[in-house]
């Protein structure tokens, strides 16, 4: 999973040319207005500037109230406004994309704020730890600066928690939990993490973190109270899953993909039909060397999980997890460059880590990059902790992320997955494209990366794997892929079919060979987001398809390198907007 550092983006831009000149712009002042409009948003969302390495205006905490959720709805129907005074058949490739960019996210600020209300229900997005990590990471000035800019930010933090509690009239259970976990974290950033190291390094007064502490606790203990009236049956919560017609809105919104909900989800079960047919094929010719002298299953299913669950046994030790990550990141590296897949950038450094707590409850691996503005600042793997889970579920995490899985899981994360395509993100001459990331084409690259690897011979990589284990790593891909097509299958059937827990976990464990905790994990996961989880079948379908376009009608011209590093150029907007990019 990519931890995206953008937030719907609300835009702000004031008409520039008068009325009657609104029929004429083009180019030049797309150009212009993309300039203006940049330094306008960050003045409107002073937090997603910071978290994209924007420091001008990290003292500023905006308030969630009412009022600032007006501005945000004016600012976007002036702006929409804004956009026609452009003739868009006139306009660039790259300025189309833009523009159609910029749209899409304006025509979002009414749904999030009139019909989604997500501040009402989700306790966990009134959480600014990663913002907080984030001001401390400005290299651009000193560290009293630094502190400076925190304690004016976390002087609203009163404030801010006040109209928090306020805006929750009908908070989730799900969400309650997570607030009250990551929140945990939050605080402990500020009495024993990053910011209390920088206050006792420069020798700074403390109280504006002892005071912001305060204030989180008291969230918490309001979120603690809400959630035992919760369990005693005093309130009822509402219930996470958001239904059918938000959840196409939504879908159409945050993935912009040429196909909507419901069509990529018939795309999905042909898709899981396809890939058990694959591994039923391999899983049989597995079956003597994993089950020697037992009779073979004649469900297709159960063969295919009973060798799963033979390979799965071997898996690193417990303590040796992140390491063992650490160990693969090179040995990777080295095989995109000697196979020549795609450019790579020694210059940008990749830190593996273990998850913030503040961070944690929501993906067990990701990737947190830099913005458009840190260019050069570290990319973190994080790593989920197994230090918590007990002896069974560390060992049901590892049998998922056995020998096999794990290279594949970071090949998505790392290279040449997220952290590779992000890379190249940041170096896009559109400035609006890279802020603007479409998570479906950032999730399916990392789909798509897993497949190219293998089509390239990764299996057959000694290295790693030993000569008589290609099976087993083919098998484990498809087990794999096959979590991401699951994904969209799981995502609409429990948000717009209400698809029960028991169901949930019947797919997943029994249909898709997934670990136990690995089940739990996603159901959690998907209790706790919406539509996320279509992004990574939605992109890699579209990605896939595209690529087998081109190759088709270039023939031996095909170049597989030029192809990955063109598709990267253009940032990460939907692949419907590279597509009409692609060729010009």
């Amino acid at each position: 999973m990519k931890v995206t550092k953008i937030s719907v983006l609300f835009l702000s831009l004031f008409a520039i040319l008068s009325c009657e000149k609104k029929a004429t712009r083009g180019d030049a002042d797309f150009s212009q207005f993309t300039q203006t409009f940049v330094e306008d948003l960050w003045k409107q969302y002073p937090g997603w500037a910071t978290s994209v390495g924007y420091h001008k205006y990290d003292s500023i905490l905006v308030i969630p109230d009412e009022n600032t959720r007006q501005n945000e709805i004016s600012f976007a129907t002036r702006y929409l406004d804004s956009l026609k005074s452009f003739q868009f058949d006139s306009l660039s490739a790259i300025h189309k994309t833009e523009f159609l960019l910029i749209k899409n996210q304006l025509e979002g600020v009414s749904f999030y704020s009139k019909e989604f209300k997500s501040y009402e229900w989700d306790a966990s997005g009134y959480n600014f730890g990663g913002t907080l990590f984030e001001i401390t990471q400005n290299k651009e000035t000193s560290k009293a600066q630094i502190i400076n800019n925190l304690n004016r930010y976390l002087a609203n933090v009163p404030k801010y928690y006040e109209v928090a509690k306020a805006n929750l009239k009908n908070p989730t259970k799900e969400h309650t939990e997570l607030a009250i976990s990551q929140l945990a974290g939050t605080i402990d950033m500020l009495r024993n993490g990053e910011i209390a190291k920088l206050y006792k390094e420069e020798k700074a007064d403390t109280t504006p973190l002892v005071n912001a502490s305060k204030s989180i606790e008291g969230f918490i203990a309001h979120l603690t109270q809400i959630k035992s009236e919760m369990d005693a049956g005093k309130i009822k919560p509402k219930d996470f899953r958001i239904g059918k017609d938000l959840f196409a809105k939504k879908f159409d919104l945050e993935i912009a993909s040429s196909y909507n909900a419901e069509q990529m989800y018939q795309n999905a079960l042909n898709r899981k039909q396809s890939l058990t047919a694959e591994m039923h094929t391999i899983a049989t010719r597995l079956w003597t060397k994993y089950l020697p002298n037992t009779p073979i299953e004649k469900d297709s299913l159960l063969l295919i999980k009973k060798v799963i669950d033979k390979v799965a046994l071997q898996h690193c030790a417990r303590e040796k997890f992140q390491s063992e990550i650490e160990r693969e990141i090179p040995i990777l590296t080295n095989f995109v460059n000697e196979k020549n897949l795609v450019t790579m950038d020694p210059t940008k450094p990749l830190v593996v880590r273990k998850e913030p707590e503040w961070m944690a409850g929501v993906a067990g691996a990701s990737i947190s990059s830099p913005g458009p503005y840190d260019k050069n600042g570290n990319t973190y793997y994080n790593v989920g902790s197994l230090a918590k889970y007990t002896p069974e579920a560390a060992e049901s995490y590892l049998r998922e992320y056995n020998n096999f899985t794990l290279q594949i899981l970071n090949i998505h994360e790392a290279i040449p997955g997220h952290y590779v395509q992000l890379i190249h993100a940041n170096k896009s001459p559109s400035l609006i494209q890279t802020l603007m990331q479409n998570g479906a084409f950032v999730e399916g690259w990392a789909l798509y990366a897993e497949r190219f690897m293998m089509e390239e011979g990764w299996d057959k990589n000694t290295s790693i794997n030993p000569k008589e284990m290609s099976d087993e790593m083919w098998l484990m891909y498809y087990k794999f892929h096959l979590r991401g097509v699951c994904n969209t299958i799981l995502d609409y059937s429990i948000h717009s079919l209400n698809m029960s827990k028991e169901n949930a976990l019947n797919l997943m464990m029994n249909e898709a060979f997934q670990e136990k905790s690995e089940a739990e994990g996603k159901w959690k996961r998907a209790t706790l987001t919406q539509v996320q989880l279509c992004s990574y079948f939605t992109g890699f379908y579209e990605i896939y398809n595209f690529r087998k376009e081109v190759k088709e009608k270039m023939g031996d011209k095909f170049n597989l390198k030029e192809f990955n590093d063109k598709l990267l150029s253009f940032g990460a907007p939907p692949m419907k907007y590279i597509k009409e990019m692609f060729g010009k």
